[in-house]
């Protein structure tokens, strides 16, 4: 079995959208794309360098649609990298793919992507593609979430994790920090969620009230 890796730059209130400039995804009357630029240092960029390797990449049509009109055209280790893995692209609506090694998903990606993970293989990578990470969460398919959390609150943008998400604990496996204030955090599953209290072993009788009230506005 091999891993599948999220691997997505954050706002501190969870929004993905549209990091890399005003023009990558302005749907929904999105304003701010290219947050995520200014931020960029060498604490970063190591960061990249340090991902696992070879990789595949998982992506949906948007994502897909932005690299293919980058990087085929950029020169540099990234670009070889990107260009050179296999890539596999979840779309209801495209009908090819043209970028080098990508093979567009026909049949049903919940469990194209199960049979995918239950083979010998570097690990699979999935960057952006916010409609696509949606059902990747909702069917517990994710093993790893590699996210830089960037200092600033959006608001308003397409999130990381939206309703449907399956509950579920995790372990921070590394951490850093850039210079300008960037978390790059790296997060294996660690089963279900623990549980405590700090209530009294015997709730006081103003928490028996408190809960009555609950009750009652439920």
């Amino acid at each position: 079995m091999r891993k599948l890796a999220l691997i997505e730059n954050v706002s501190l209130d969870g929004v993905m959208q549209a990091p890399g400039g005003p023009d990558e995804d302005p749907t929904g009357g999105f304003s701010f794309g290219g947050w995520a630029v200014t931020y960029f240092d060498d604490v970063m960029w190591q960061a990249i360098a340090d991902w696992p390797r070879p990789y595949e990449l998982l992506l949906g049509r948007g994502t897909y649609e932005i690299f293919a009109a980058h990087w085929p055209y950029d020169e540099g280790p990234i670009a070889d990298e990107l260009n050179a893995a296999r890539k596999h692209v979840a779309s209801r609506t495209l009908d090819r793919v043209e970028w080098n090694n990508s093979t567009l998903i026909e049949a049903d990606v919940v469990e194209y992507v199960g049979a995918l993970t239950e083979q010998d293989g570097p690990e699979i990578a999935v960057h952006g593609s916010p409609g696509l990470i949606q059902t990747l969460l909702a069917h517990d398919l994710v093993d790893v979430l590699r996210l830089s959390i960037y200092p600033l609150v959006l608001g308003s943008g397409k999130r990381l994790f939206a309703d449907g998400t399956i509950p579920a604990g995790l372990t921070l496996v590394d951490c850093r920090r850039s210079t300008s204030g960037v978390l790059i955090a790296t997060y294996a599953r660690a089963g279900d969620i623990p549980r405590g209290s700090f209530e009294f072993e015997e709730p006081t009788a103003a928490e028996v009230e408190r809960r009555r009230g609950l009750a009652a506005d439920e």
